[in-house]
């Protein structure tokens, strides 16, 4: 198997139920099974899950409701209980814990949400907790919906510093027609950047379960390859795909990632104009261009504007060189006090601490 790597695995609502009314818990358990397999060899899993409103609706029995958004909360409030109940089950079995994350698209726009929301999942990674993670329909407003899961799941990828996205639904993955009424339709194995092209072939899921049909599968597709990580749409009946997608087995519709991820992913993070310059010392300065380092407060000698953590800050040299752009830890006040400071010394000055750097590398490009 390949070198430890990140994994998303967005499932349907088309996948959980096979298709049915009903929650698949035998397929989940199978599909958990997979995860555990590649956890336990070293990767990081990442679920972004559908089914909320399904499983409510058969935890009440069916109920006749009014089409309404108050109704689809509700089943939501009542399913997404459920739903996190059957995964935290499952993963136990395998002695692997979970963390359930509910986002809205509110929480992507906001950059301080947004770093909040990225800060979290890391580290629920990084203490080998696997993250749910599904859209807040019980509280979420039209106006603050990703509004489906495949675009929340790509989202998730970039919070989660994601190498692959395997986007598992009730197709084998992107084919040059419909296969359901085209009989000559082809797979279409490897895509090299979404077009209009591919867009106009792209159709809808008939299951009538879910909110994302192959046109929203595409979509986020885009954004994750722009970002510079894989996609990999395939069925989610299929023996043994999860592992077979990390291992690089082709496997469905393969997306290829633009150009280098991290440097793609920080240009598609990071593009905003700056609003704040940072003045750092020859130390800092050469650890920096020379070490690849991240920036700590010790180095830091003034801070020129006001702006918020999450803001992109430009970096300069004592002569006044532009050296570097990226996204700070912490708001100018802050910076303020911790400037010129170790990194353990951040908590006690600040009465709180978003970790021991100003700006981290990976949230830096080096002009």
């Amino acid at each position: 198997m390949s070198d430890s790597q990140t994994l998303v695995v967005k499932l349907g609502t088309s996948v959980l139920t096979g298709g049915s009314r009903r929650l698949n818990r035998a397929h989940i358990v199978e599909l958990v099974r997979q995860c555990a397999h590649l956890h336990a060899a070293g990767h990081r899993i990442i679920i972004v899950t559908s089914g909320g409103v399904a499983a409510g609706r058969e935890h009440l029995g069916f109920p006749e409701l009014p089409q309404t958004i108050a109704s689809r909360q509700l089943l939501a409030a009542v399913g997404q209980i459920r739903l996190i109940q059957l995964w935290e089950q499952f993963f136990s079995i395998y002695g692997i814990h979970v963390g359930q994350m509910l986002l809205t698209r509110a929480d992507m726009d906001d950059r301080e949400r947004f770093l909040n929301a990225r800060d979290m999942l890391r580290s629920l990674l990084d203490n080998n907790i696997v993250p749910i993670i599904n859209e807040n329909d019980a509280v979420a407003t039209a106006e603050s919906k990703v509004g489906d899961n495949d675009n929340l799941s790509a989202l998730a990828a970039i919070l989660g510093g994601a190498d692959r996205l395997l986007l598992l639904t009730d197709q084998q993955g992107l084919f040059t027609a419909d296969p359901r009424t085209d009989p000559t339709a082809e797979l279409i194995k490897e895509v090299q950047g979404v077009d209009d092209a591919l867009r106009a072939i792209a159709g809808d899921s008939v299951s009538g379960l879910g909110t994302g049909g192959m046109g929203t599968k595409l979509q986020a597709a885009d954004v994750a390859c722009r970002a510079g990580i894989e996609v990999v749409i395939a069925s989610g009946s299929l023996p043994d795909v999860i592992e077979d997608v990390a291992k690089g087995v082709s496997v469905g519709t393969r997306f290829l990632a633009e150009e280098s991820p991290l440097e793609s992913r920080k240009r598609w993070l990071f593009g905003a104009p700056a609003v704040g310059d940072i003045t750092i010392d020859d130390g800092a300065l050469n650890a920096i261009l020379s070490r690849g380092s991240s920036l700590l407060p010790s180095g830091i000698r003034t801070i020129d504007g006001d702006f918020s953590r999450g803001e992109v800050i430009r970096i300069l040299s004592l002569d006044g060189r532009d050296i570097a752009h990226g996204v700070t830890r912490y708001n100018s006040d802050a910076l303020r006090r911790i400037a010129g400071h170790h990194s353990q010394e951040i908590d006690a000055i600040l009465g709180y601490e978003y970790g021991p750097v100003a700006m981290h590398r990976d949230d830096m490009i080096v002009i």
